[in-house]
């Protein structure tokens, strides 16, 4: 499936950099030229020698002592992909500023292509607020990312930071280069970010969706292979391809979604959507001075439980339920309630999930299959994951017969 892709594989000083020798050897097996990159660091908790033998040539490590004067700028220039696994916040810094420390950092900035880091760290580290924003740029500028998971940390500490599985991150190669056309020729409606309800032409009711899972779902779909509609209320970028339409109130959003949903396959309804909205908006700015107003809320329509009762037959559903307790009593409730056919689930009471976060942790509730957990990942590998859970509701095709 990699036949003859360069992969340049920088290995950084991580506790998890043993787990780079198995990404090494599957991705060899698959027929990747594989091109180790290991930090003075990294040396300190792996060897050279098990790295040369499993990959397509030896060890790199330095800019001085490389036969090649210029090994950096050579490794940049071909690389079809550089694969840094695992990366520490140190790289994430220095990719982000641009800082040439050693011979990885120098190749990343020797190359134009494609790069993919898979951010291993103590959850402390990973919080931090300049890791995160390292992040976030890192993202805008296109670098794909895979993980952080919860789980065992060094020291038996739990939490987020844990390096990906090697096969996960294989997964991540594979669908870069093979990509996923599970989608192809389907429609898909995507609804994104929260609903603002005027109080007056100043204020309004709302909440803490940032639009982001929704925006990662959109992503995803285009990626694989959709034609692809986002309804979106934030201003974050919609992916190429997408068509986009812009909303702001719950039933400036019902009127689009309502008016769309009969010619799509696919109808993901990511957005938060307020439940309430003042019965009368005041034509002018409520002063202080006039005391403490009184504001009677009234439902806004219900666009999920609308599109459950308009449902056409073979068209895929899926909700979301933000939740804070009894996560899967009430996704499964709402399921049922909906006419959905699943429902996505997350405690947003939880570090990392939901609201505003680039990460997420969800549940998937499904009519036709038992419920699936998945751990706390980014928000595109969580959109992958439902996109492909939606997707197993359309016919599957025949094997053929011998």
């Amino acid at each position: 499936m990699l036949n003859g892709r360069k992969i340049v594989l920088g290995v950084t000083g991580g506790i998890s950099a043993y787990k780079a020798i198995e990404v090494t050897r599957r991705l060899t097996d698959l027929g990747a030229h594989v091109t180790p990159v290991l930090t003075e660091s990294a040396m300190n908790m792996v060897g050279k020698t098990t790295f040369t033998a499993l990959a397509s040539e030896p060890v790199k490590t330095s800019l001085w002592t490389d036969s090649d004067h210029i090994p950096h700028t050579r490794m940049g220039q071909t690389a079809d992909l550089i694969l840094v696994c695992p990366a520490t916040a140190r790289i994430l810094s220095d990719l982000r500023i641009g800082r040439s420390a050693d011979l990885l950092s120098a190749t990343l900035l020797a190359t134009a292509g494609p790069v993919m880091v898979c951010p291993a760290m103590h959850t402390e580290m990973w919080e931090h607020p300049a890791t995160r924003e390292n992040m976030s740029v890192l993202v805008d500028r296109g670098v794909m990312v895979v993980g952080p998971e919860q789980g065992r940390l060094a020291g038996g500490d739990m939490g987020v930071g844990r390096l990906a599985e090697p096969a996960k991150v294989v997964s991540a190669v594979v669908d870069f280069f093979v990509p996923n056309q599970t989608l192809a020729g389907r429609s898909v409606l995507i609804t994104a970010g929260g609903t603002r309800e005027a109080i007056d032409p100043v204020r309004y009711i709302g909440n803490r969706s940032s639009g982001k899972q929704g925006h990662a779902l959109a992503d995803a779909a285009v990626k694989m292979g959709a034609d692809v509609t986002l309804v979106t209320t934030v201003g974050l970028p919609a992916p190429a391809g997408a068509k986009r339409i812009d909303v702001t109130t719950a039933a400036e959003m019902a009127e689009v979604v309502f008016s769309e949903a009969p010619s799509h396959d696919v109808i993901v309804m990511a957005a938060a959507v307020a439940d309430f909205r003042p019965a009368t908006v005041a034509d002018t700015k409520i002063k202080k001075a006039s005391g403490i107003p009184e504001i009677h809320l009234e439902r806004t329509v219900d666009i999920l439980a609308g599109l459950g009762k308009m449902k056409s037959e073979g068209q895929v559903l899926v909700g979301f339920a933000a939740e804070t307790t009894n996560v899967a009593d009430n996704a499964q409730g709402k399921l049922e309630r909906k006419g959905a056919d699943i429902i996505v689930a997350n405690d947003v009471s939880k570090p990392g999930v939901g609201f505003a976060h680039d990460t997420n942790q969800v549940t998937i509730i499904s009519v036709n299959a038992s419920p699936v957990e998945v751990a706390l990942a980014d928000k595109s590998a969580i959109a992958a994951v439902v996109l492909e859970a939606a997707a197993a509701h359309f016919p599957q095709p025949e094997s053929p017969q011998e």
